[in-house]
């Protein structure tokens, strides 16, 4: 194996390492707020830095691949591919940390009835699995299921579109809990936009294997 092969293997197995790092903390992080647990809460936050680290650390691993071997073709992709996935799962581990710094603002669960009718366990639980399949797809290069992401982002918006109607009528019954109403939405939107970044990882694991650029790819 050549030396740059070694690398770029380095180099995916961190990338995976951090996919996981993540996910862990969007589990984390849906727990803590479905059980409006402080101290699950307060963990998440405290390896927020070490995800951060990471990040840092592969931007680092990819200029020496850069600057050291000049890779071409589907190296090059690869490791273009990995800085910007890196930066994706630093995004969803700010939004898994947004998520549980709201739970020292909420304090107490929201309804049972309330959550199922937003769907909010479905949504949380449909973010997580599109990132599992996100990093099945990059280990084994699985196109066909990276592509499956795309059908689940699709659900995920549509969630968070119904989301308003159903919070603002429960905020009309419920004027004094404001603040609570407000910040459920907010954690909504985040997930949604977890399902947002996860599809970019898709996207980009797609262009590495097959070199197809599917971002603002014009709609049929």
């Amino acid at each position: 194996m050549s030396q740059l092969n070694i690398k770029l293997q380095e180099l995916k197995d961190h990338t995976i390492d951090a996919m996981h790092l993540v996910r862990s903390q969007l589990a984390k992080s849906k727990d803590a707020f479905m059980q409006m647990d402080a101290t699950l809460a307060e963990e998440i936050n405290h390896y927020e830095n070490h995800v951060n680290a990471t990040e840092l650390a592969i931007d680092r691993e990819c200029e020496k691949i850069f600057a050291l071997f000049h890779p071409v073709a589907i190296d090059l992709r690869f490791v273009l591919a990995s800085l910007k996935i890196i930066n994706h799962l630093e995004r969803i581990g700010d939004h898994a940390c947004g998520v549980a710094r709201t739970v020292a603002i909420v304090k107490t669960p929201f309804s049972d009835e309330l959550l199922a009718e937003l769907r909010f366990r479905e949504m949380f639980d449909t973010s997580i699995s599109m990132l599992d399949d996100a990093v099945h797809a990059f280990n084994f290069e699985d196109t066909k299921l990276a592509r499956l992401i795309f059908g689940k982002d699709t659900m995920l918006n549509a969630i968070n579109r119904d989301s308003g109607r159903i919070i603002s009528e429960a905020l009309r019954k419920d004027p004094d809990n404001a603040e609570r109403y407000l910040n459920l939405f907010s954690t909504m939107r985040k997930v949604e936009r977890i399902g947002d970044l996860t599809k970019n990882i898709a996207e980009d694991t797609i262009f590495f294997i097959e070199a197809k650029v599917l971002k603002h790819k014009a709609k049929d």
